[in-house]
C-alpha cells in the first residue's frame, strides 16, 4: 500500500501543478477580456476531486484492503493513461486551457490534439481516472461514489462548456 500511497501523493501533485498553469491560464484570459462562465459550479467541482483523493487513501487504510495485482496493474496502467491524456490536454489547449470555463472572445475553438476525436477529451480522462485511481488501491467504494456524483456534475459542466464555446468565433485551428 505504500506504493498506492506515493501514487496518490503524486496525482495530488499533479493536481496543484494543474491549479498553478490554470491561474496563469485565467491571468492570461483575462487580461484578454476573457470572461468566466459557470462560476456556481466551480467549488462543488474542487470539493468533489478533493473528495475524491481523500477517499482514495482513507478507504483501503480505514477498511485494510489489499492490493490485488488482477485489477490493481491494470488500473494503474489506465490511470497513467489518464494523466498522459490530461496532460496532452492541457498542452493542445495551451492558454485557453483551465479547470474554469473562460471564454476569451476572438479566439477560435481548438481543433487539434484529441480535440480532434472528442469535444472534451479531459473529461474521458477525469471519467476513467475515476474509477481507475480508487481501484488501484481497492477503493470500490470512492469509485462508485465519484463516478455517479461526478457524472451529475459533468452534466451541468458539459452544458456550460458547450454554451461557451458556441460562442466563439468562428474558425478552428
Amino acid at each position: 500500500m505504500i506504493v498506492y500511497a506515493v501514487l496518490l501523493a503524486l496525482t495530488a501533485a499533479e493536481r496543484v501543478l494543474e491549479l498553478v498553469v490554470s491561474l496563469r491560464n485565467a491571468r492570461w484570459s483575462f487580461s484578454q477580456g476573457g470572461k468566466e462562465v459557470g462560476r456556481e459550479h466551480y467549488p462543488w467541482m474542487v470539493a468533489l476531486h478533493t473528495s475524491f483523493l481523500v477517499g482514495c487513501a482513507v478507504e483501503p487504510w480505514w477498511l485494510e484492503r489489499s492490493f490485488v495485482p488482477a485489477i490493481g496493474v491494470p488500473c494503474l496502467i489506465l490511470s497513467v493513461g489518464c494523466q498522459l491524456l490530461r496532460w496532452w490536454c492541457i498542452t493542445t489547449l495551451g492558454p485557453q486551457w483551465n479547470t474554469r470555463v473562460i471564454i476569451v472572445p476572438g479566439l477560435t475553438r481548438i481543433t487539434g490534439g484529441p480535440y480532434r476525436w472528442f469535444n472534451h477529451p479531459n473529461y474521458v480522462a477525469v471519467v476513467i481516472e475515476g474509477v481507475v485511481l480508487p481501484l488501484v488501491g481497492g477503493a470500490w467504494i470512492t469509485a462508485l461514489a465519484f463516478t455517479w456524483l461526478n457524472a451529475l456534475l459533468l452534466m451541468a459542466r458539459i452544458r456550460v462548456e458547450n454554451r461557451a464555446l458556441a460562442e466563439l468565433a468562428q474558425g478552428t485551428r
